[in-house]
């Protein structure tokens, strides 16, 4: 079951290096036992409250953007932004596409986006693109691991482990997501923005570092453009979710639809490219 969250959503295409921390997905396979928060966390020298407010203040709406954020008759909405979905920055590691996989999310960090959005763009949304959440203060790094085709489509969904890592003392799984609304996914875009297959199997994140390489060159280009560091460090993004099971790829074992998707509230997505 995955974790579903409102908050701000800010679409940003990014480019990074990471650190080599090689693991076996398969011993974090386990409701309580999924990689440490250090795994995935940014950079400490990110601006990410600065980075929060700049994606709050996103004004440019992409089409077919707008969602509920929760499953309370569409009383809450969030608009994806595509304010910053034309910034310029190099790509030095020239990752290859990756497939979407049965993703453990117990293992996994990643969010999922609406079904509806992201087919209508699939140059922009190969799978597995990087994303930067917002939530609590830290900004964690995950991939966009899964969408949601449900009617009404929701927004604010993350698998059990980005979930819980956001909010470690609200017991969020399936049935019972983060209800404020103060959650930011910074989402990157194009195939430059994407995990490597090197660092990623159909069940598992295989090397976290660069994972957390990529995310911190990305937002920190980000930042750059934005004005609000000169160089360094990653920003923090926050997300919410609340109940519901994932809707793309089959459910064929437990360690993916056990740990689907979990809502947690957002307050804003943006889309970012800075390839």
């Amino acid at each position: 079951m995955m974790l579903k969250f409102s908050l701000p959503i800010a679409l940003f295409s990014l480019a990074g290096t990471a650190i080599a921390q090689q693991v076996d997905g398969a011993q974090f396979n386990n409701p309580t036992a999924g990689p440490p928060a250090s795994y995935f966390a940014a950079a400490t020298t990110i601006p990410v409250a600065a980075l929060q407010s700049a994606a709050a203040k996103a004004s440019t709406a992409a089409s077919k953007s707008t969602y509920a954020i929760n499953n309370d008759g569409g009383a809450q909405k969030v608009t994806i932004h595509s304010d910053w979905s034309k910034f310029s920055a190099g790509n030095p590691d020239g990752q290859a596409q990756t497939n979407f996989g049965a993703l453990s999310a117990y293992e996994v960090p990643f969010i999922v986006i609406p079904d509806q959005f992201a087919t209508a763009y699939p140059s922009e949304f190969p799978g597995n693109n990087l994303a930067a959440v917002i939530c609590n203060g830290k900004m964690f790094y995950g991939i966009y691991g899964d969408s949601n085709g449900d009617t009404p489509e929701v927004i604010g969904e993350a698998s059990w482990l980005m979930a819980r890592t956001c909010f470690p003392n609200d017991d969020l799984n399936g049935n019972a997501g983060h209800g404020a609304a103060d959650v930011t996914y910074i989402v990157f875009t194009g195939s430059g923005a994407v995990l490597p297959s090197s660092a990623l199997n159909k069940n598992y994140v295989t090397n976290f570092s660069t994972l957390r390489s990529m995310g911190d060159s990305l937002v920190n280009s980000l930042a750059k453009n934005l004005g609000l560091a000169s160089g360094g460090s990653p920003t923090t993004l926050t997300t919410t979710t609340t109940g519901s099971s994932p809707t793309s790829g089959s459910c064929s074992w437990s360690g993916h639809c056990a740990g689907g998707t979990t809502l947690m509230m957002m307050a804003s997505i943006t889309l970012a490219n800075v390839l």
